[in-house]
């Protein structure tokens, strides 16, 4: 009798669990001296592998939100876009059935138009000049616009600068971009980018680059240094230039729907470790960048510092031309930034 009824009790359990999994908030049953309380379970879904310091960063954060709630709060991290692509995970944010995500900002320009401001080359001097604005003012009020589409910003996780990178001659300076194919995204920005540079724009899936790279389809292309090391693009392309054209930071989200179902306390503790994940990705990034710089110099890659003012001025008449008046006033906010 009480096998069967310990049998029926646990069932009940796991169709609980079974039947809120597909929920962003729930409440999941578990040991505790002796007896079963219930645990507050975010669900979060990404796009990238477990080997990124992206999601290395959202573990972090989901132990140190356990320490802090003493195991009553946690999150169920779903890597590799198992529960959707970029813009499906930010859809399912806005109707509350995912709590948290994490995605390039890029991404939530057709939901938070400012933030096409990001994919324009040299908005930023450097990478001091990009986390001032990142963790100032400026930043903070971007991670608030998304509230009235149900998008409610977290903190910024490091993405690098995008770097131009070939096969048989080197970048130094724009001239040595003319008549040069050059695979970009998929995007406006990025084309009419490498076209101001004199360069030709090929846009070609992310996937099919190093056939095309390999096949002479391209002569180049642009990407962070993790990436074009992690990819193996250095064993095509044996020139690397450090021209930094754009930073794009990933943001980390979550649903305002979710948000305001949490007590104040809970809220707080979210929060705080979404800030410290920031920190540690940060620490994580800028180790990989150094160490896949150092792996990629040891393959034979030639690295070029170059002088970036002259590709801003090749440039910036993409950045007189901004229309839209919310990316033009955030460009002018950011460059106020001392």
């Amino acid at each position: 009798m009480n096998k069967t009824l310990s049998t029926l009790i646990a069932g009940i359990f796991i169709g609980a669990l079974l039947a809120t999994s597909g929920f962003a908030l729930f409440l999941r049953a578990q040991k505790s001296g002796g007896g079963v309380a219930s645990q507050t379970v975010l669900k979060l879904g990404h796009g990238l592998d477990t080997a990124h310091p992206v999601h290395q960063s959202l573990v972090f954060m989901k132990e140190r939100l356990e320490e802090l709630s003493s195991g009553s709060v946690t999150i169920d991290i779903y890597p590799s876009a198992v529960l959707g692509a970029e813009v499906q995970s930010i859809e399912q944010l806005q109707n509350g059935s995912l709590a948290m995500t994490c995605q390039s900002v890029a991404a939530l320009e057709n939901f938070i138009p400012s933030m096409a401001a990001f994919s324009l080359p040299y908005v930023f001097r450097d990478s001091e000049h990009y986390w001032q604005v990142l963790n100032g003012e400026i930043g903070h009020e971007l991670m608030e616009k998304g509230e009235a589409k149900y998008l409610r910003g977290l903190c910024y996780y490091d993405a690098g600068s995008r770097n131009f990178y070939t096969k048989d001659k080197p970048i130094r300076t724009p001239d040595d971009l003319t008549g040069m194919k050059i695979r970009v995204m998929n995007s406006a920005t990025a084309i009419d980018m490498v076209k101001a540079l004199g360069g030709s724009p090929t846009p070609i899936a992310w996937g099919e680059l190093y056939s095309a790279l390999a096949q002479g389809t391209v002569d180049g292309a642009e990407n962070n240094v993790p990436s074009f090391y992690s990819n193996k693009h250095y064993e095509v392309c044996k020139h690397f230039s450090l021209d930094g054209h754009t930073r794009i930071p990933d943001m980390l989200l979550m649903s305002s729907k979710v948000w305001k179902q949490l007590s104040p306390q809970v809220q707080g503790w979210v929060q705080q470790v979404a800030q410290e994940s920031s920190d540690y990705q940060r620490e994580l990034w800028n180790q990989k960048t150094k160490l896949a710089m150092e792996q990629a110099a040891a393959e034979g890659v030639h690295i070029y510092e170059v002088d970036t003012a002259l590709f801003q001025a090749k440039v910036q008449p993409m950045l007189n031309a901004v229309e839209h008046p919310d990316v033009r006033i955030l460009l002018q906010q950011i460059s106020q930034v001392n």
